[in-house]
Order: C-alpha cells, then sequence, then structure tokens
C-alpha cells in the first residue's frame, strides 16, 4: 500500500499517542484568545473514524457509492474541517476541495459537473446561497454532530497509484472558472516524502509546533500538515490566517511556536512591524526556522530577516506540484539559492532569447524554466502536462547562480514582450518600486504586452494626490531605469495609472495581482496612454 494522509496519521497515532497533534484557540465573549484545547494524536485519529463512519451512512443512504467524487466546500481553517478531509478519504470517497474563498454557487455546481462528482458537503454559511445543486447535498458537520455509533468503520480500500486521491483546483481562474487538479495516490506518495524533508525537526529532543499556513481546501496546508504529521510535531490553529504579531506572541509564548511557516505576504507584516518592535524582532531571532512560500519576499524584507540572524527559508511550490524546491538557508550570499527537494526528477530547461540583440546584449543572464519530468513522482496530471513532450512546463523562470541552485526571476509571464518582441522584466521594476516607494504604496503591478514600453498600476498606502504619488515614483524610481535598455524604462507620469486600493484583480488564494486580468480590465485606459483606437 502506498502512503498517504491516512497511512502517516495511522503511524503517527501509533508512534505518538499521546502527543499533540493541534493546538485550538478558545475564544472569550470578546473573541480573544482565553486558552488551547490540545488534540493528541490518537484523539485525531479517533475523530477520523468517528467523521468516517457518519460519512459513510449518509453518502450511502443518498445513493453515492465508495471511490465517488465528492465535493468539499469548506473554509479549511479549523479541526473540524480537516476531519472532514480525513474523514471522508477515510470512508472510501475522493473530495474535491473548494475553500470559501470561490463563493459562487454557479461555479461550484460547474465544476463538480466537470469532476463527474457524485455529492457536495458545504458549510453551513453556503445555506441561503445553494440553488438546484447538480448532486445531493449536505451540510458539514459540526465536531460533536459526528456519530460513532451509527455506522461500523468501512474496511480500507486497496487504492493503486493511479487512482484518485483529492481534487484541487488552481487559485487563478481561466475563462471565468479554475482549472480541475486531479491528485493521484502516487502523487499524493511524492508528496508525503518531500514534506518529511520539509519538516523535519531542527532539534530532535523537541517537539517541533508550527502553526496553520492556509485552508485545508489548498495545497500549500495540505502539504505542511503531511510534514508535521510525519514528525510527530504541533500545528496551531490560529484565529485567522493574517493573524496579529500580538497573535503571534501569544502563541510562542504560551503553546511553544518555534517554526513559522507562511505566506510570505503575510510574513512580511511581522517583519515590517519587527523594524520598530524589539521584542518582536528578538522572537522572530529566536525561531529555529520561518519558512515561507507563495511568492517571493520583497528585497529588502529578506536582507532585513537574513541580516538581524533570522533562520529564514523559501519553499517554493504550485498547486499542481505541491513544494518543488527550497531554499539552501544559513547566513552566506548562497542562504537565499533554491535547490530541487530529493527523490524528484526535474529538468531547468534554458529559454531561448527571443531575438540576436537579445542574445547579445542580455542584462539578467540565462534563463530557464522549472519542467517537471512526467517519471517524477509529483508530476501533474496527463490533463495539466504539455501535449507535446508529456511533461508539465512550470512557466517558472530562474538563473543559476552556481551549479545545482537557482534563484526566482519570476513566471513567464512577468518577462512581457514589448511591441518590438524584446522582453522586459516586470518582476524586477515591480521590486524596485516597492523598495524605493514602499511607504507610499500598498501594492503595484506592471503590464504592457505588446506596448513600446510597460505601464505601472499602483494601489496607493494613502489618500496622497494621485498625480504628486506619481511623481514621487518617477523620482525615486530616476536611477533604475536609467541603467535599462529604452523598451524597459517608465520615465514619464503618463506610463503611471493609481487605482483604489485593493480595486486591481487578484487570485483567491494568495491575493497576489493577476498581470494578464489587470491588462484585460484596464486595456481602454492603456490603449488610450498610446493613443490606440480600437
Amino acid at each position: 500500500m502506498s502512503s498517504s494522509h491516512l497511512t502517516v496519521l495511522e503511524t503517527s497515532a501509533s508512534v505518538y499517542p499521546s502527543a499533540s497533534a493541534f493546538k485550538l484557540p478558545q475564544l472569550d465573549e470578546s473573541n480573544n484568545i482565553a486558552g488551547w484545547q490540545s488534540i493528541t494524536y490518537s484523539q485525531f485519529q479517533h475523530d477520523v473514524e468517528r467523521f468516517a463512519r457518519s460519512w459513510s451512512h449518509k453518502l450511502r443512504s443518498s445513493g453515492v457509492p465508495r471511490r465517488s467524487i465528492v465535493g468539499l466546500w469548506l473554509g479549511g481553517m479549523t479541526y473540524t474541517d480537516v476531519l472532514h478531509i480525513y474523514g471522508l478519504s477515510r470512508a472510501g470517497y475522493i473530495p474535491q476541495m473548494f475553500s470559501l474563498r470561490l463563493p459562487n454557487p454557479v461555479v461550484v455546481c460547474e465544476l463538480l459537473g466537470k469532476a463527474g462528482a457524485k455529492a457536495l458537503i458545504y458549510d453551513a454559511t453556503f445555506a441561503s446561497t445553494l440553488f438546484e445543486a447538480p448532486v445531493p447535498i449536505h451540510v458539514a458537520m459540526e465536531y460533536d454532530e459526528a456519530d460513532p455509533l451509527r455506522e461500523p468503520l468501512p474496511e480500507r480500500l486497496d487504492n493503486r497509484p493511479e487512482d484518485l486521491a483529492f481534487i484541487f483546483h488552481t487559485s487563478g481562474s481561466t475563462s471565468g472558472s479554475p482549472k480541475l487538479v486531479p491528485c493521484s495516490f502516487r502523487w499524493l506518495e511524492s508528496a508525503v516524502k518531500k514534506s518529511y524533508q520539509v519538516s523535519k525537526p531542527i532539534n530532535a529532543s523537541k517537539q517541533d509546533v508550527t502553526v496553520w499556513m492556509g485552508s485545508m481546501c489548498h495545497i500549500g496546508q495540505t502539504f505542511m500538515l503531511l510534514g508535521t504529521l510525519q514528525h510527530g510535531s504541533c500545528v496551531i490553529q490560529p484565529t485567522a490566517i493574517n493573524f496579529s504579531s500580538e497573535e503571534l506572541h501569544v502563541m510562542i509564548q504560551d503553546c511553544g511556536l518555534n517554526r513559522l511557516n507562511q505566506f510570505a505576504t503575510f510574513l512580511a507584516n511581522h517583519l515590517r512591524k519587527s523594524r520598530q518592535d524589539p521584542k518582536l524582532l528578538s522572537k522572530l531571532v529566536d525561531l529555529d526556522e520561518i519558512l515561507y512560500s507563495g511568492l517571493p519576499l520583497a528585497r529588502e524584507e529578506e536582507e532585513w530577516a537574513y541580516n538581524h540572524g533570522m533562520k529564514i527559508r523559501n519553499l517554493f511550490g504550485s498547486t499542481e506540484c505541491g513544494a518543488m524546491l527550497l531554499s539552501i538557508g544559513g547566513r552566506d550570499r548562497t542562504a537565499p539559492f533554491l535547490r530541487p527537494l530529493e527523490g524528484v526528477h526535474y529538468g531547468f530547461e534554458p529559454i531561448a532569447p527571443v531575438s540576436p540583440s537579445e542574445a547579445e546584449h542580455q542584462s539578467t543572464g540565462r534563463m530557464y524554466e522549472l519542467v517537471i519530468y512526467s517519471d517524477s513522482g509529483d508530476c501533474p496530471d496527463a490533463s495539466l502536462r504539455h501535449s507535446e513532450d508529456g511533461h508539465f512546463h512550470t512557466g517558472d523562470l530562474f538563473q543559476e547562480p552556481i551549479p545545482g541552485a537557482y534563484v526566482f526571476r519570476g513566471r513567464d509571464d512577468d518577462w512581457i514582450k514589448s511591441e518590438n518582441s524584446l522582453r522586459c522584466d516586470t518582476k524586477a521594476i515591480e521590486d524596485n518600486v516597492r523598495a524605493m516607494c514602499g511607504s507610499l504604496i500598498d501594492d503595484c503591478i506592471v503590464v504592457g504586452t505588446g506596448r513600446p514600453s510597460p505601464v505601472l498600476f499602483v494601489e496607493p498606502a494613502s489618500d496622497i494626490d494621485h498625480e504628486k504619488l506619481k511623481k514621487e515614483i518617477i523620482r525615486k524610481t530616476r536611477q533604475f531605469h536609467a541603467r535599462r535598455y529604452l523598451h524597459e524604462r517608465i520615465t514619464s507620469t503618463k506610463m503611471i495609472v493609481v487605482v483604489p486600493r485593493k480595486a486591481l484583480p487578484r487570485t483567491a488564494t494568495k491575493g497576489n495581482i493577476r498581470r494578464k486580468a489587470v491588462e484585460e480590465a484596464y486595456q481602454s485606459q492603456i490603449d488610450s496612454i498610446f493613443g490606440v483606437s480600437r
């Protein structure tokens, strides 16, 4: 039998029965943390089996046979959500997971149809929005509603490597809908092996304690929990995914948190606050590890962390593959460089220059695309692979500063092509704007595919006069742009568009601004900048 989330849990419940698997916040009447409830490994396994019995009874009563795909529309941020996911698997079903960040029932129903799902379990908050679902629907149970006596525990299914274990969805939309990401047991076994490496204890003499990274309905926290369970570690359920620095302090003080796992956007909030808060800075420095993922940290934030002795590492991954690369760590210049995890088969294939002049004058170094070969255990489903060679082309671009180590340089769509087909490194422009104008802006993105020059879209940090903001950005970034090719420069305020905060379209999971969606949404405005009429 291949390794899976269920075999991992069974093993760990046997090896670490009395160790805490979860710490759950107990809130007072003012929604402040009054204490923490500990869930042991043996209790976790017992609860999973309770939920498996209950859902086995409910679904069989609805005529849904085992091995069927069942939608789970949950927040993914609570212990009970984990019990639904693991319990449904233990009952012999295939969870198709939707998070509450996809609130449109029409889209959910469409995706259920595409996957061939036979039922839907949904969070009670959506009771008023569901309509004419194409499958039987059930409200998700509360913790105490799972009846352990109603149904015998189903026999474990003998799953083959090619059988489906989960269905995730991309965090961004294509043609108005996320894509299905089917995950086989072969893929899941690879995720178990990779997560073992990522979560290996720093100090074997004590239990590691970490914190929820994101929704269990997405791959990030699903992957991290696999690693946590294998080492008998504990995961804290925060009150919110973007928990405050004050709550972080409480988790360190009361729960013994020693390994902080967060998406880079949320980690950056703590790093910025630590500049004015010596106690917070001390707490961050004392952590055994700070692991961030999702997107790169701004250079100044990363340098602040390294310069102050924080033990920081970058975990690079995707929904389709899970984690793929992990930074070297340490204190020297190679610390941020990324290396593939063990037991995978990847390629870094060179990207050909788009013109002879670019080949001669490449100022950014040779670029490589990360490719997941078809014989790698974590290669995604065939429906997501390249039709010509059968491999998965990630679209993620890297440089190789030293042999076998890589630096992320954005996705292929970060390198837009100007009207004369020369590349423009939008990520470098954005990083410079954030570094030079961080106090003035909330976020930014560069667009301009097929245009004479790039256009910068900015969400301001305050109610500053827009024209004054544009002029200040030009002034602060002038030296950076003076060193770039003509087609890469932003030297005029007319090439900067200021929009309200949070107005730019973003991905559902991590909140990344979607470059192509910005170009589409603001096409007429970009056209007017360049005097184009359509």
